[in-house]
């Protein structure tokens, strides 16, 4: 409905234009240039007006949810963690090493 009343106004408004010849002190060269920015003007209004206002965007990715895992215990074996400890050398510097403390 909204393009064939926008094809209908520009139809009238191509028939109802006047001639390029001079009037009101416009020379034929400035009414062409004022018929096509009018023209311009007129269709940039028409194609926002019915254009989609909203951009989807990117698609987004999600992963699927990861699976349980299930672990007896007997599989386990020692259970280890490291640790932080401070050591000091001859010189007298301090440091610290991360240990490997099995229990």
């Amino acid at each position: 409905m909204l393009r064939s009343f926008a094809i209908a106004l520009v139809a009238g408004g191509l028939l109802a234009a006047p001639s390029a010849e001079a009037r009101d002190g416009i020379s034929p060269g400035g009414a062409a240039a004022l018929g096509v920015l009018g023209g311009l003007a007129v269709g940039g209004a028409l194609g926002a007006a019915t254009a989609d206002p909203y951009y989807p965007g990117k698609p987004v990715y999600r992963a699927p949810r990861p699976r349980p895992v299930y672990v007896e215990e007997e599989d386990i074996g020692p259970v280890c963690h490291f640790e932080r400890r401070r050591y000091i050398d001859a010189y007298g510097d301090v440091y610290f090493r991360r240990v490997r403390v099995c229990e």
